[in-house]
């Protein structure tokens, strides 16, 4: 089927050509344009992303030096390195933040019969955190943070069964991290688990209220009183297992019902985590595991920098930067879906690997990626959390 067609061609079978036209038209991404569409900036951005470019000049350049095999990786045209900044510069963010979006619900689908992260825990399940991109405020005015930094701060929503993101904002990098909470649509029995960076009572009574789940970490100094214990397995990590409400002046009518605290003392990192939670079902230990499994959200943010080039802009603008942390993820998500679909038991992380060596050959992207383990990996990222299925 694939004979003949280079691997980054197949890789962007993957993208529905529907959907991104509806989004390109939705804002007019290509009125008056005759020779560089908004598909070919996004091709020209994702081969840059996923061959290990630097930047635009370098993705520019590698492109030009295959000039004869640009049609056949489904462009229209040359790419100049002026016409690809200018595009970054001036096209609409959106349409790509709109095309992630429309990604997002197709690489849920893949993933949703992975294992549950317990028995107890069949729902879904999310971890919501940020990250803060540093920028040089003498470029990046738009993006005040501090005196002498600007910084844009990309804040996520992550299902946890397959680490996928469903949901995310960008903002200045003063915008505080509880803000996030606000825009979220949150899912009836779903959990949420967060830092204790947004502990907010009046929010996380918002979302007891949806009849969402929420799991974070106790503020040290809250006051509150214990109306019941339940019984523990000292032996499983499980300290305390309590039923209380809020004491505080502002906090106990920000949330007036009862919460559950959890004390777990992990013999890993030998320290103990106080847990609050408004599910008064699932085993303490599960609710410990949730929690240990919102790393996967940092291990992201991590991964994500390194390897799909949104810490280093090719652009100076906010809509170049948000263009190139949308496409990102865009490509991210791409890469999620078609492990899936072509069942191939890699880690994204290797996935990519082999990808950014191989997008201008002509091997069909199962007998590619289906092969044998790759001997060195590089900084082992992808084992830093047990079964994190990258």
């Amino acid at each position: 089927m694939h004979e003949g067609k280079y691997v980054f061609a197949q890789v962007m079978e993957f993208l529905p050509r529907h959907d991104f036209d509806r989004c390109v038209e939705r804002y007019q991404g290509d009125r008056n344009v005759k020779q560089f569409p908004c598909r070919d900036q996004f091709l020209a951005m994702v081969f840059g992303q996923l061959s290990g470019r630097e930047s635009l000049r370098d993705t520019a350049t590698c492109l030009s030096a295959h000039r004869s095999k640009l049609y056949h990786l489904g462009f229209h045209g040359a790419v100049a390195k002026t016409t690809l900044s200018r595009s970054n510069e001036k096209r609409d963010w959106r349409i790509y933040r709109d095309l992630a979006q429309l990604l997002i619900p197709e690489a849920q689908k893949q993933y949703v019969e992975d294992p549950d992260i317990a028995a107890d825990l069949s729902g879904a399940c999310y971890a919501i955190d940020s990250t803060s991109i540093e920028l040089c405020l003498s470029l990046f005015r738009w993006a005040p943070y501090m005196d002498t930094k600007g910084a844009v701060k990309l804040h996520l929503l992550l299902d946890l069964r397959g680490s996928i993101p469903t949901f995310f904002d960008m903002t200045d990098g003063k915008v505080h991290d509880v803000h996030f909470l606000d825009k979220v649509i949150y899912e009836q029995d779903a959990f949420y688990v967060m830092d204790r960076g947004y502990v907010d009572f009046g929010r996380l009574h918002a979302i007891h209220r949806a009849g969402a789940l929420f799991v974070t970490r106790e503020k040290d100094k809250l006051s509150f009183k214990r109306r019941y214990s339940n019984p523990v397995d000292r032996t499983t990590g499980i300290m305390c297992d309590q039923i209380i409400f809020l004491t505080g002046k502002g906090t106990s009518k920000k949330y007036p019902d009862t919460l559950r605290r959890i004390k777990y003392y992990d013999e890993e990192t030998a320290q103990e985590y106080v847990y609050l939670t408004n599910n008064f079902s699932v085993s303490a230990v599960s609710i410990a595991l949730l929690y240990k499994n919102r790393w996967k959200i940092e291990l992201f943010f991590k991964w994500i920098k390194q390897h799909l080039k949104v810490k280093v802009f090719w652009g100076r603008s906010e809509n170049a930067v948000k263009t190139q942390i949308c496409i990102a993820l865009c490509a991210y998500l791409l890469v999620a879906i078609l492990k899936k679909k072509l069942g191939i038991g890699r880690s994204i992380y290797e996935i990519l690997q082999i990808l950014s060596v191989s997008l201008l050959d002509k091997t069909p992207l199962f007998t590619l990626l289906s092969g044998g383990g790759l001997q060195n990996m590089g900084d082992g990222f992808q084992n830093t959390l047990p079964g994190l299925g990258f």
